[in-house]
């Protein structure tokens, strides 16, 4: 019997024979080791103070908020962080100047 690449039904004679593709290094499964990645991301926020916030936007807000986080060099996360604490600020120091006014 004649060995072809293309049948892969005899896996005994395509033992030896090196895949392609990067060698397991994790002994876990790839649901496993996300389901720990995530657990240690979660752990890492907490200990760093940080808090989850989830909202849905256009399309076209979202390519905007890309674009300009790519133009500053930072993530769209910190971009909208920083959009956020600026406009609590001012209406922070608007709400201020309108007691003292």
């Amino acid at each position: 019997m004649a060995k072809q690449n293309t049948d892969r039904t005899t896996i005994d004679l395509f033992s030896a024979e090196k895949r392609v593709g990067r060698p397991k290094t994790n002994p876990l499964d790839r649901k496993e080791q996300l389901k720990i990645n995530k657990r240690n991301q979660v752990r890492r926020d907490r200990n760093a103070g940080i808090k989850r916030i989830e909202l849905k936007v256009g399309t076209e807000l979202f390519d905007a908020l890309n674009g300009l986080a790519a133009y500053h060099g930072m993530s769209r996360s910190d971009l909208i962080e920083s959009v956020l604490l600026e406009h609590l600020n001012q209406a922070s120091s608007e709400s201020h100047q309108l007691e003292t006014g």
